[in-house]
């Protein structure tokens, strides 16, 4: 941990003793479930810290999460990026959606483990989720790690955000190649892709792709279970 509190104080972001103790446990705690279930790739803590050190960069943006905010976390898997952003910020109420329900066991027994008070766990698919009166247009951000490429992630995360928040996608270098079918989706959604931030995690280029919620999503997007992907929404037709 103390590679991770160093390279976190050089992006600006400085961190209590308290939060690197639970983001340990975290650790402990994920290599301790991925020997027994395939939760991620990590199988070791370097590993696990640079996992950490992408989901916490973006903390150091001024403004990119307002405080006392509703963070919804999209296929959340072993809990990145909401977990250690809801471990680093405590004011953040944070959702984790995932879809399979071992997953979400693990996500509950971090919970329980590190006390994080202000995370829920939900055990749903992001079609039906988005869907949901309690859920729908109610966060500030919605945010995805390694999930999809652009123009779906904007299906999944769009509904969820209210007019004046955004979406938030970590990726890779390749994402160049995914814009030009991710601004299309994005306008159609009631959405406008911003300009990418770079998140550079020691020898790896990711960046971070912000999209603003201007207007309302048309209200039958989400599409049903499984339709966003067979028929993902492309530049020059829905």
């Amino acid at each position: 941990m103390d590679e991770l509190r160093r390279a976190l104080q050089e992006a600006g972001i400085e961190t209590e003793e308290d939060t690197l103790q639970k983001l340990n446990a975290y650790q402990r705690l994920l290599l301790e479930w991925n020997g027994k279930m395939d939760l991620t790739s990590v199988s070791q803590a370097d590993t696990a810290a640079r996992h950490f050190l992408d989901s916490l960069l973006p903390l150091a943006v001024p403004g990119l999460f307002p405080e006392n905010g509703k963070i919804i976390d999209v296929g959340s898997g072993a809990g990145f990026p909401g977990l250690p952003i809801a471990i680093a910020r405590g004011d953040l109420a944070v959702t984790l959606l995932e879809a399979q329900g071992k997953r979400c066991q693990f996500l509950e027994a971090v919970c329980r483990e590190v006390g994080l008070k202000n995370v829920s766990v939900l055990n749903e698919r992001a079609e039906v989720a988005g869907r949901s009166e309690s859920h729908r247009e109610a966060y500030d951000r919605a945010v995805a790690r390694a999930v999809a490429p652009l123009n779906l992630l904007c299906e999944y995360l769009l509904p969820f955000v209210k007019v004046g928040g955004a979406a938030l996608c970590w990726k890779g270098p390749g994402a160049a190649q995914e814009m030009e079918d991710g601004e299309a989706a994005a306008t159609f959604l009631g959405g406008q892709i911003g300009e990418s931030l770079d998140m550079g995690v020691q020898d790896r280029r990711h960046i971070l792709i912000p999209i603003q919620k201007i207007e309302k999503t048309l209200p039958q997007y989400p599409r049903k279970n499984g339709i966003p992907a067979k028929r993902p929404l492309k530049s020059g037709k829905k």
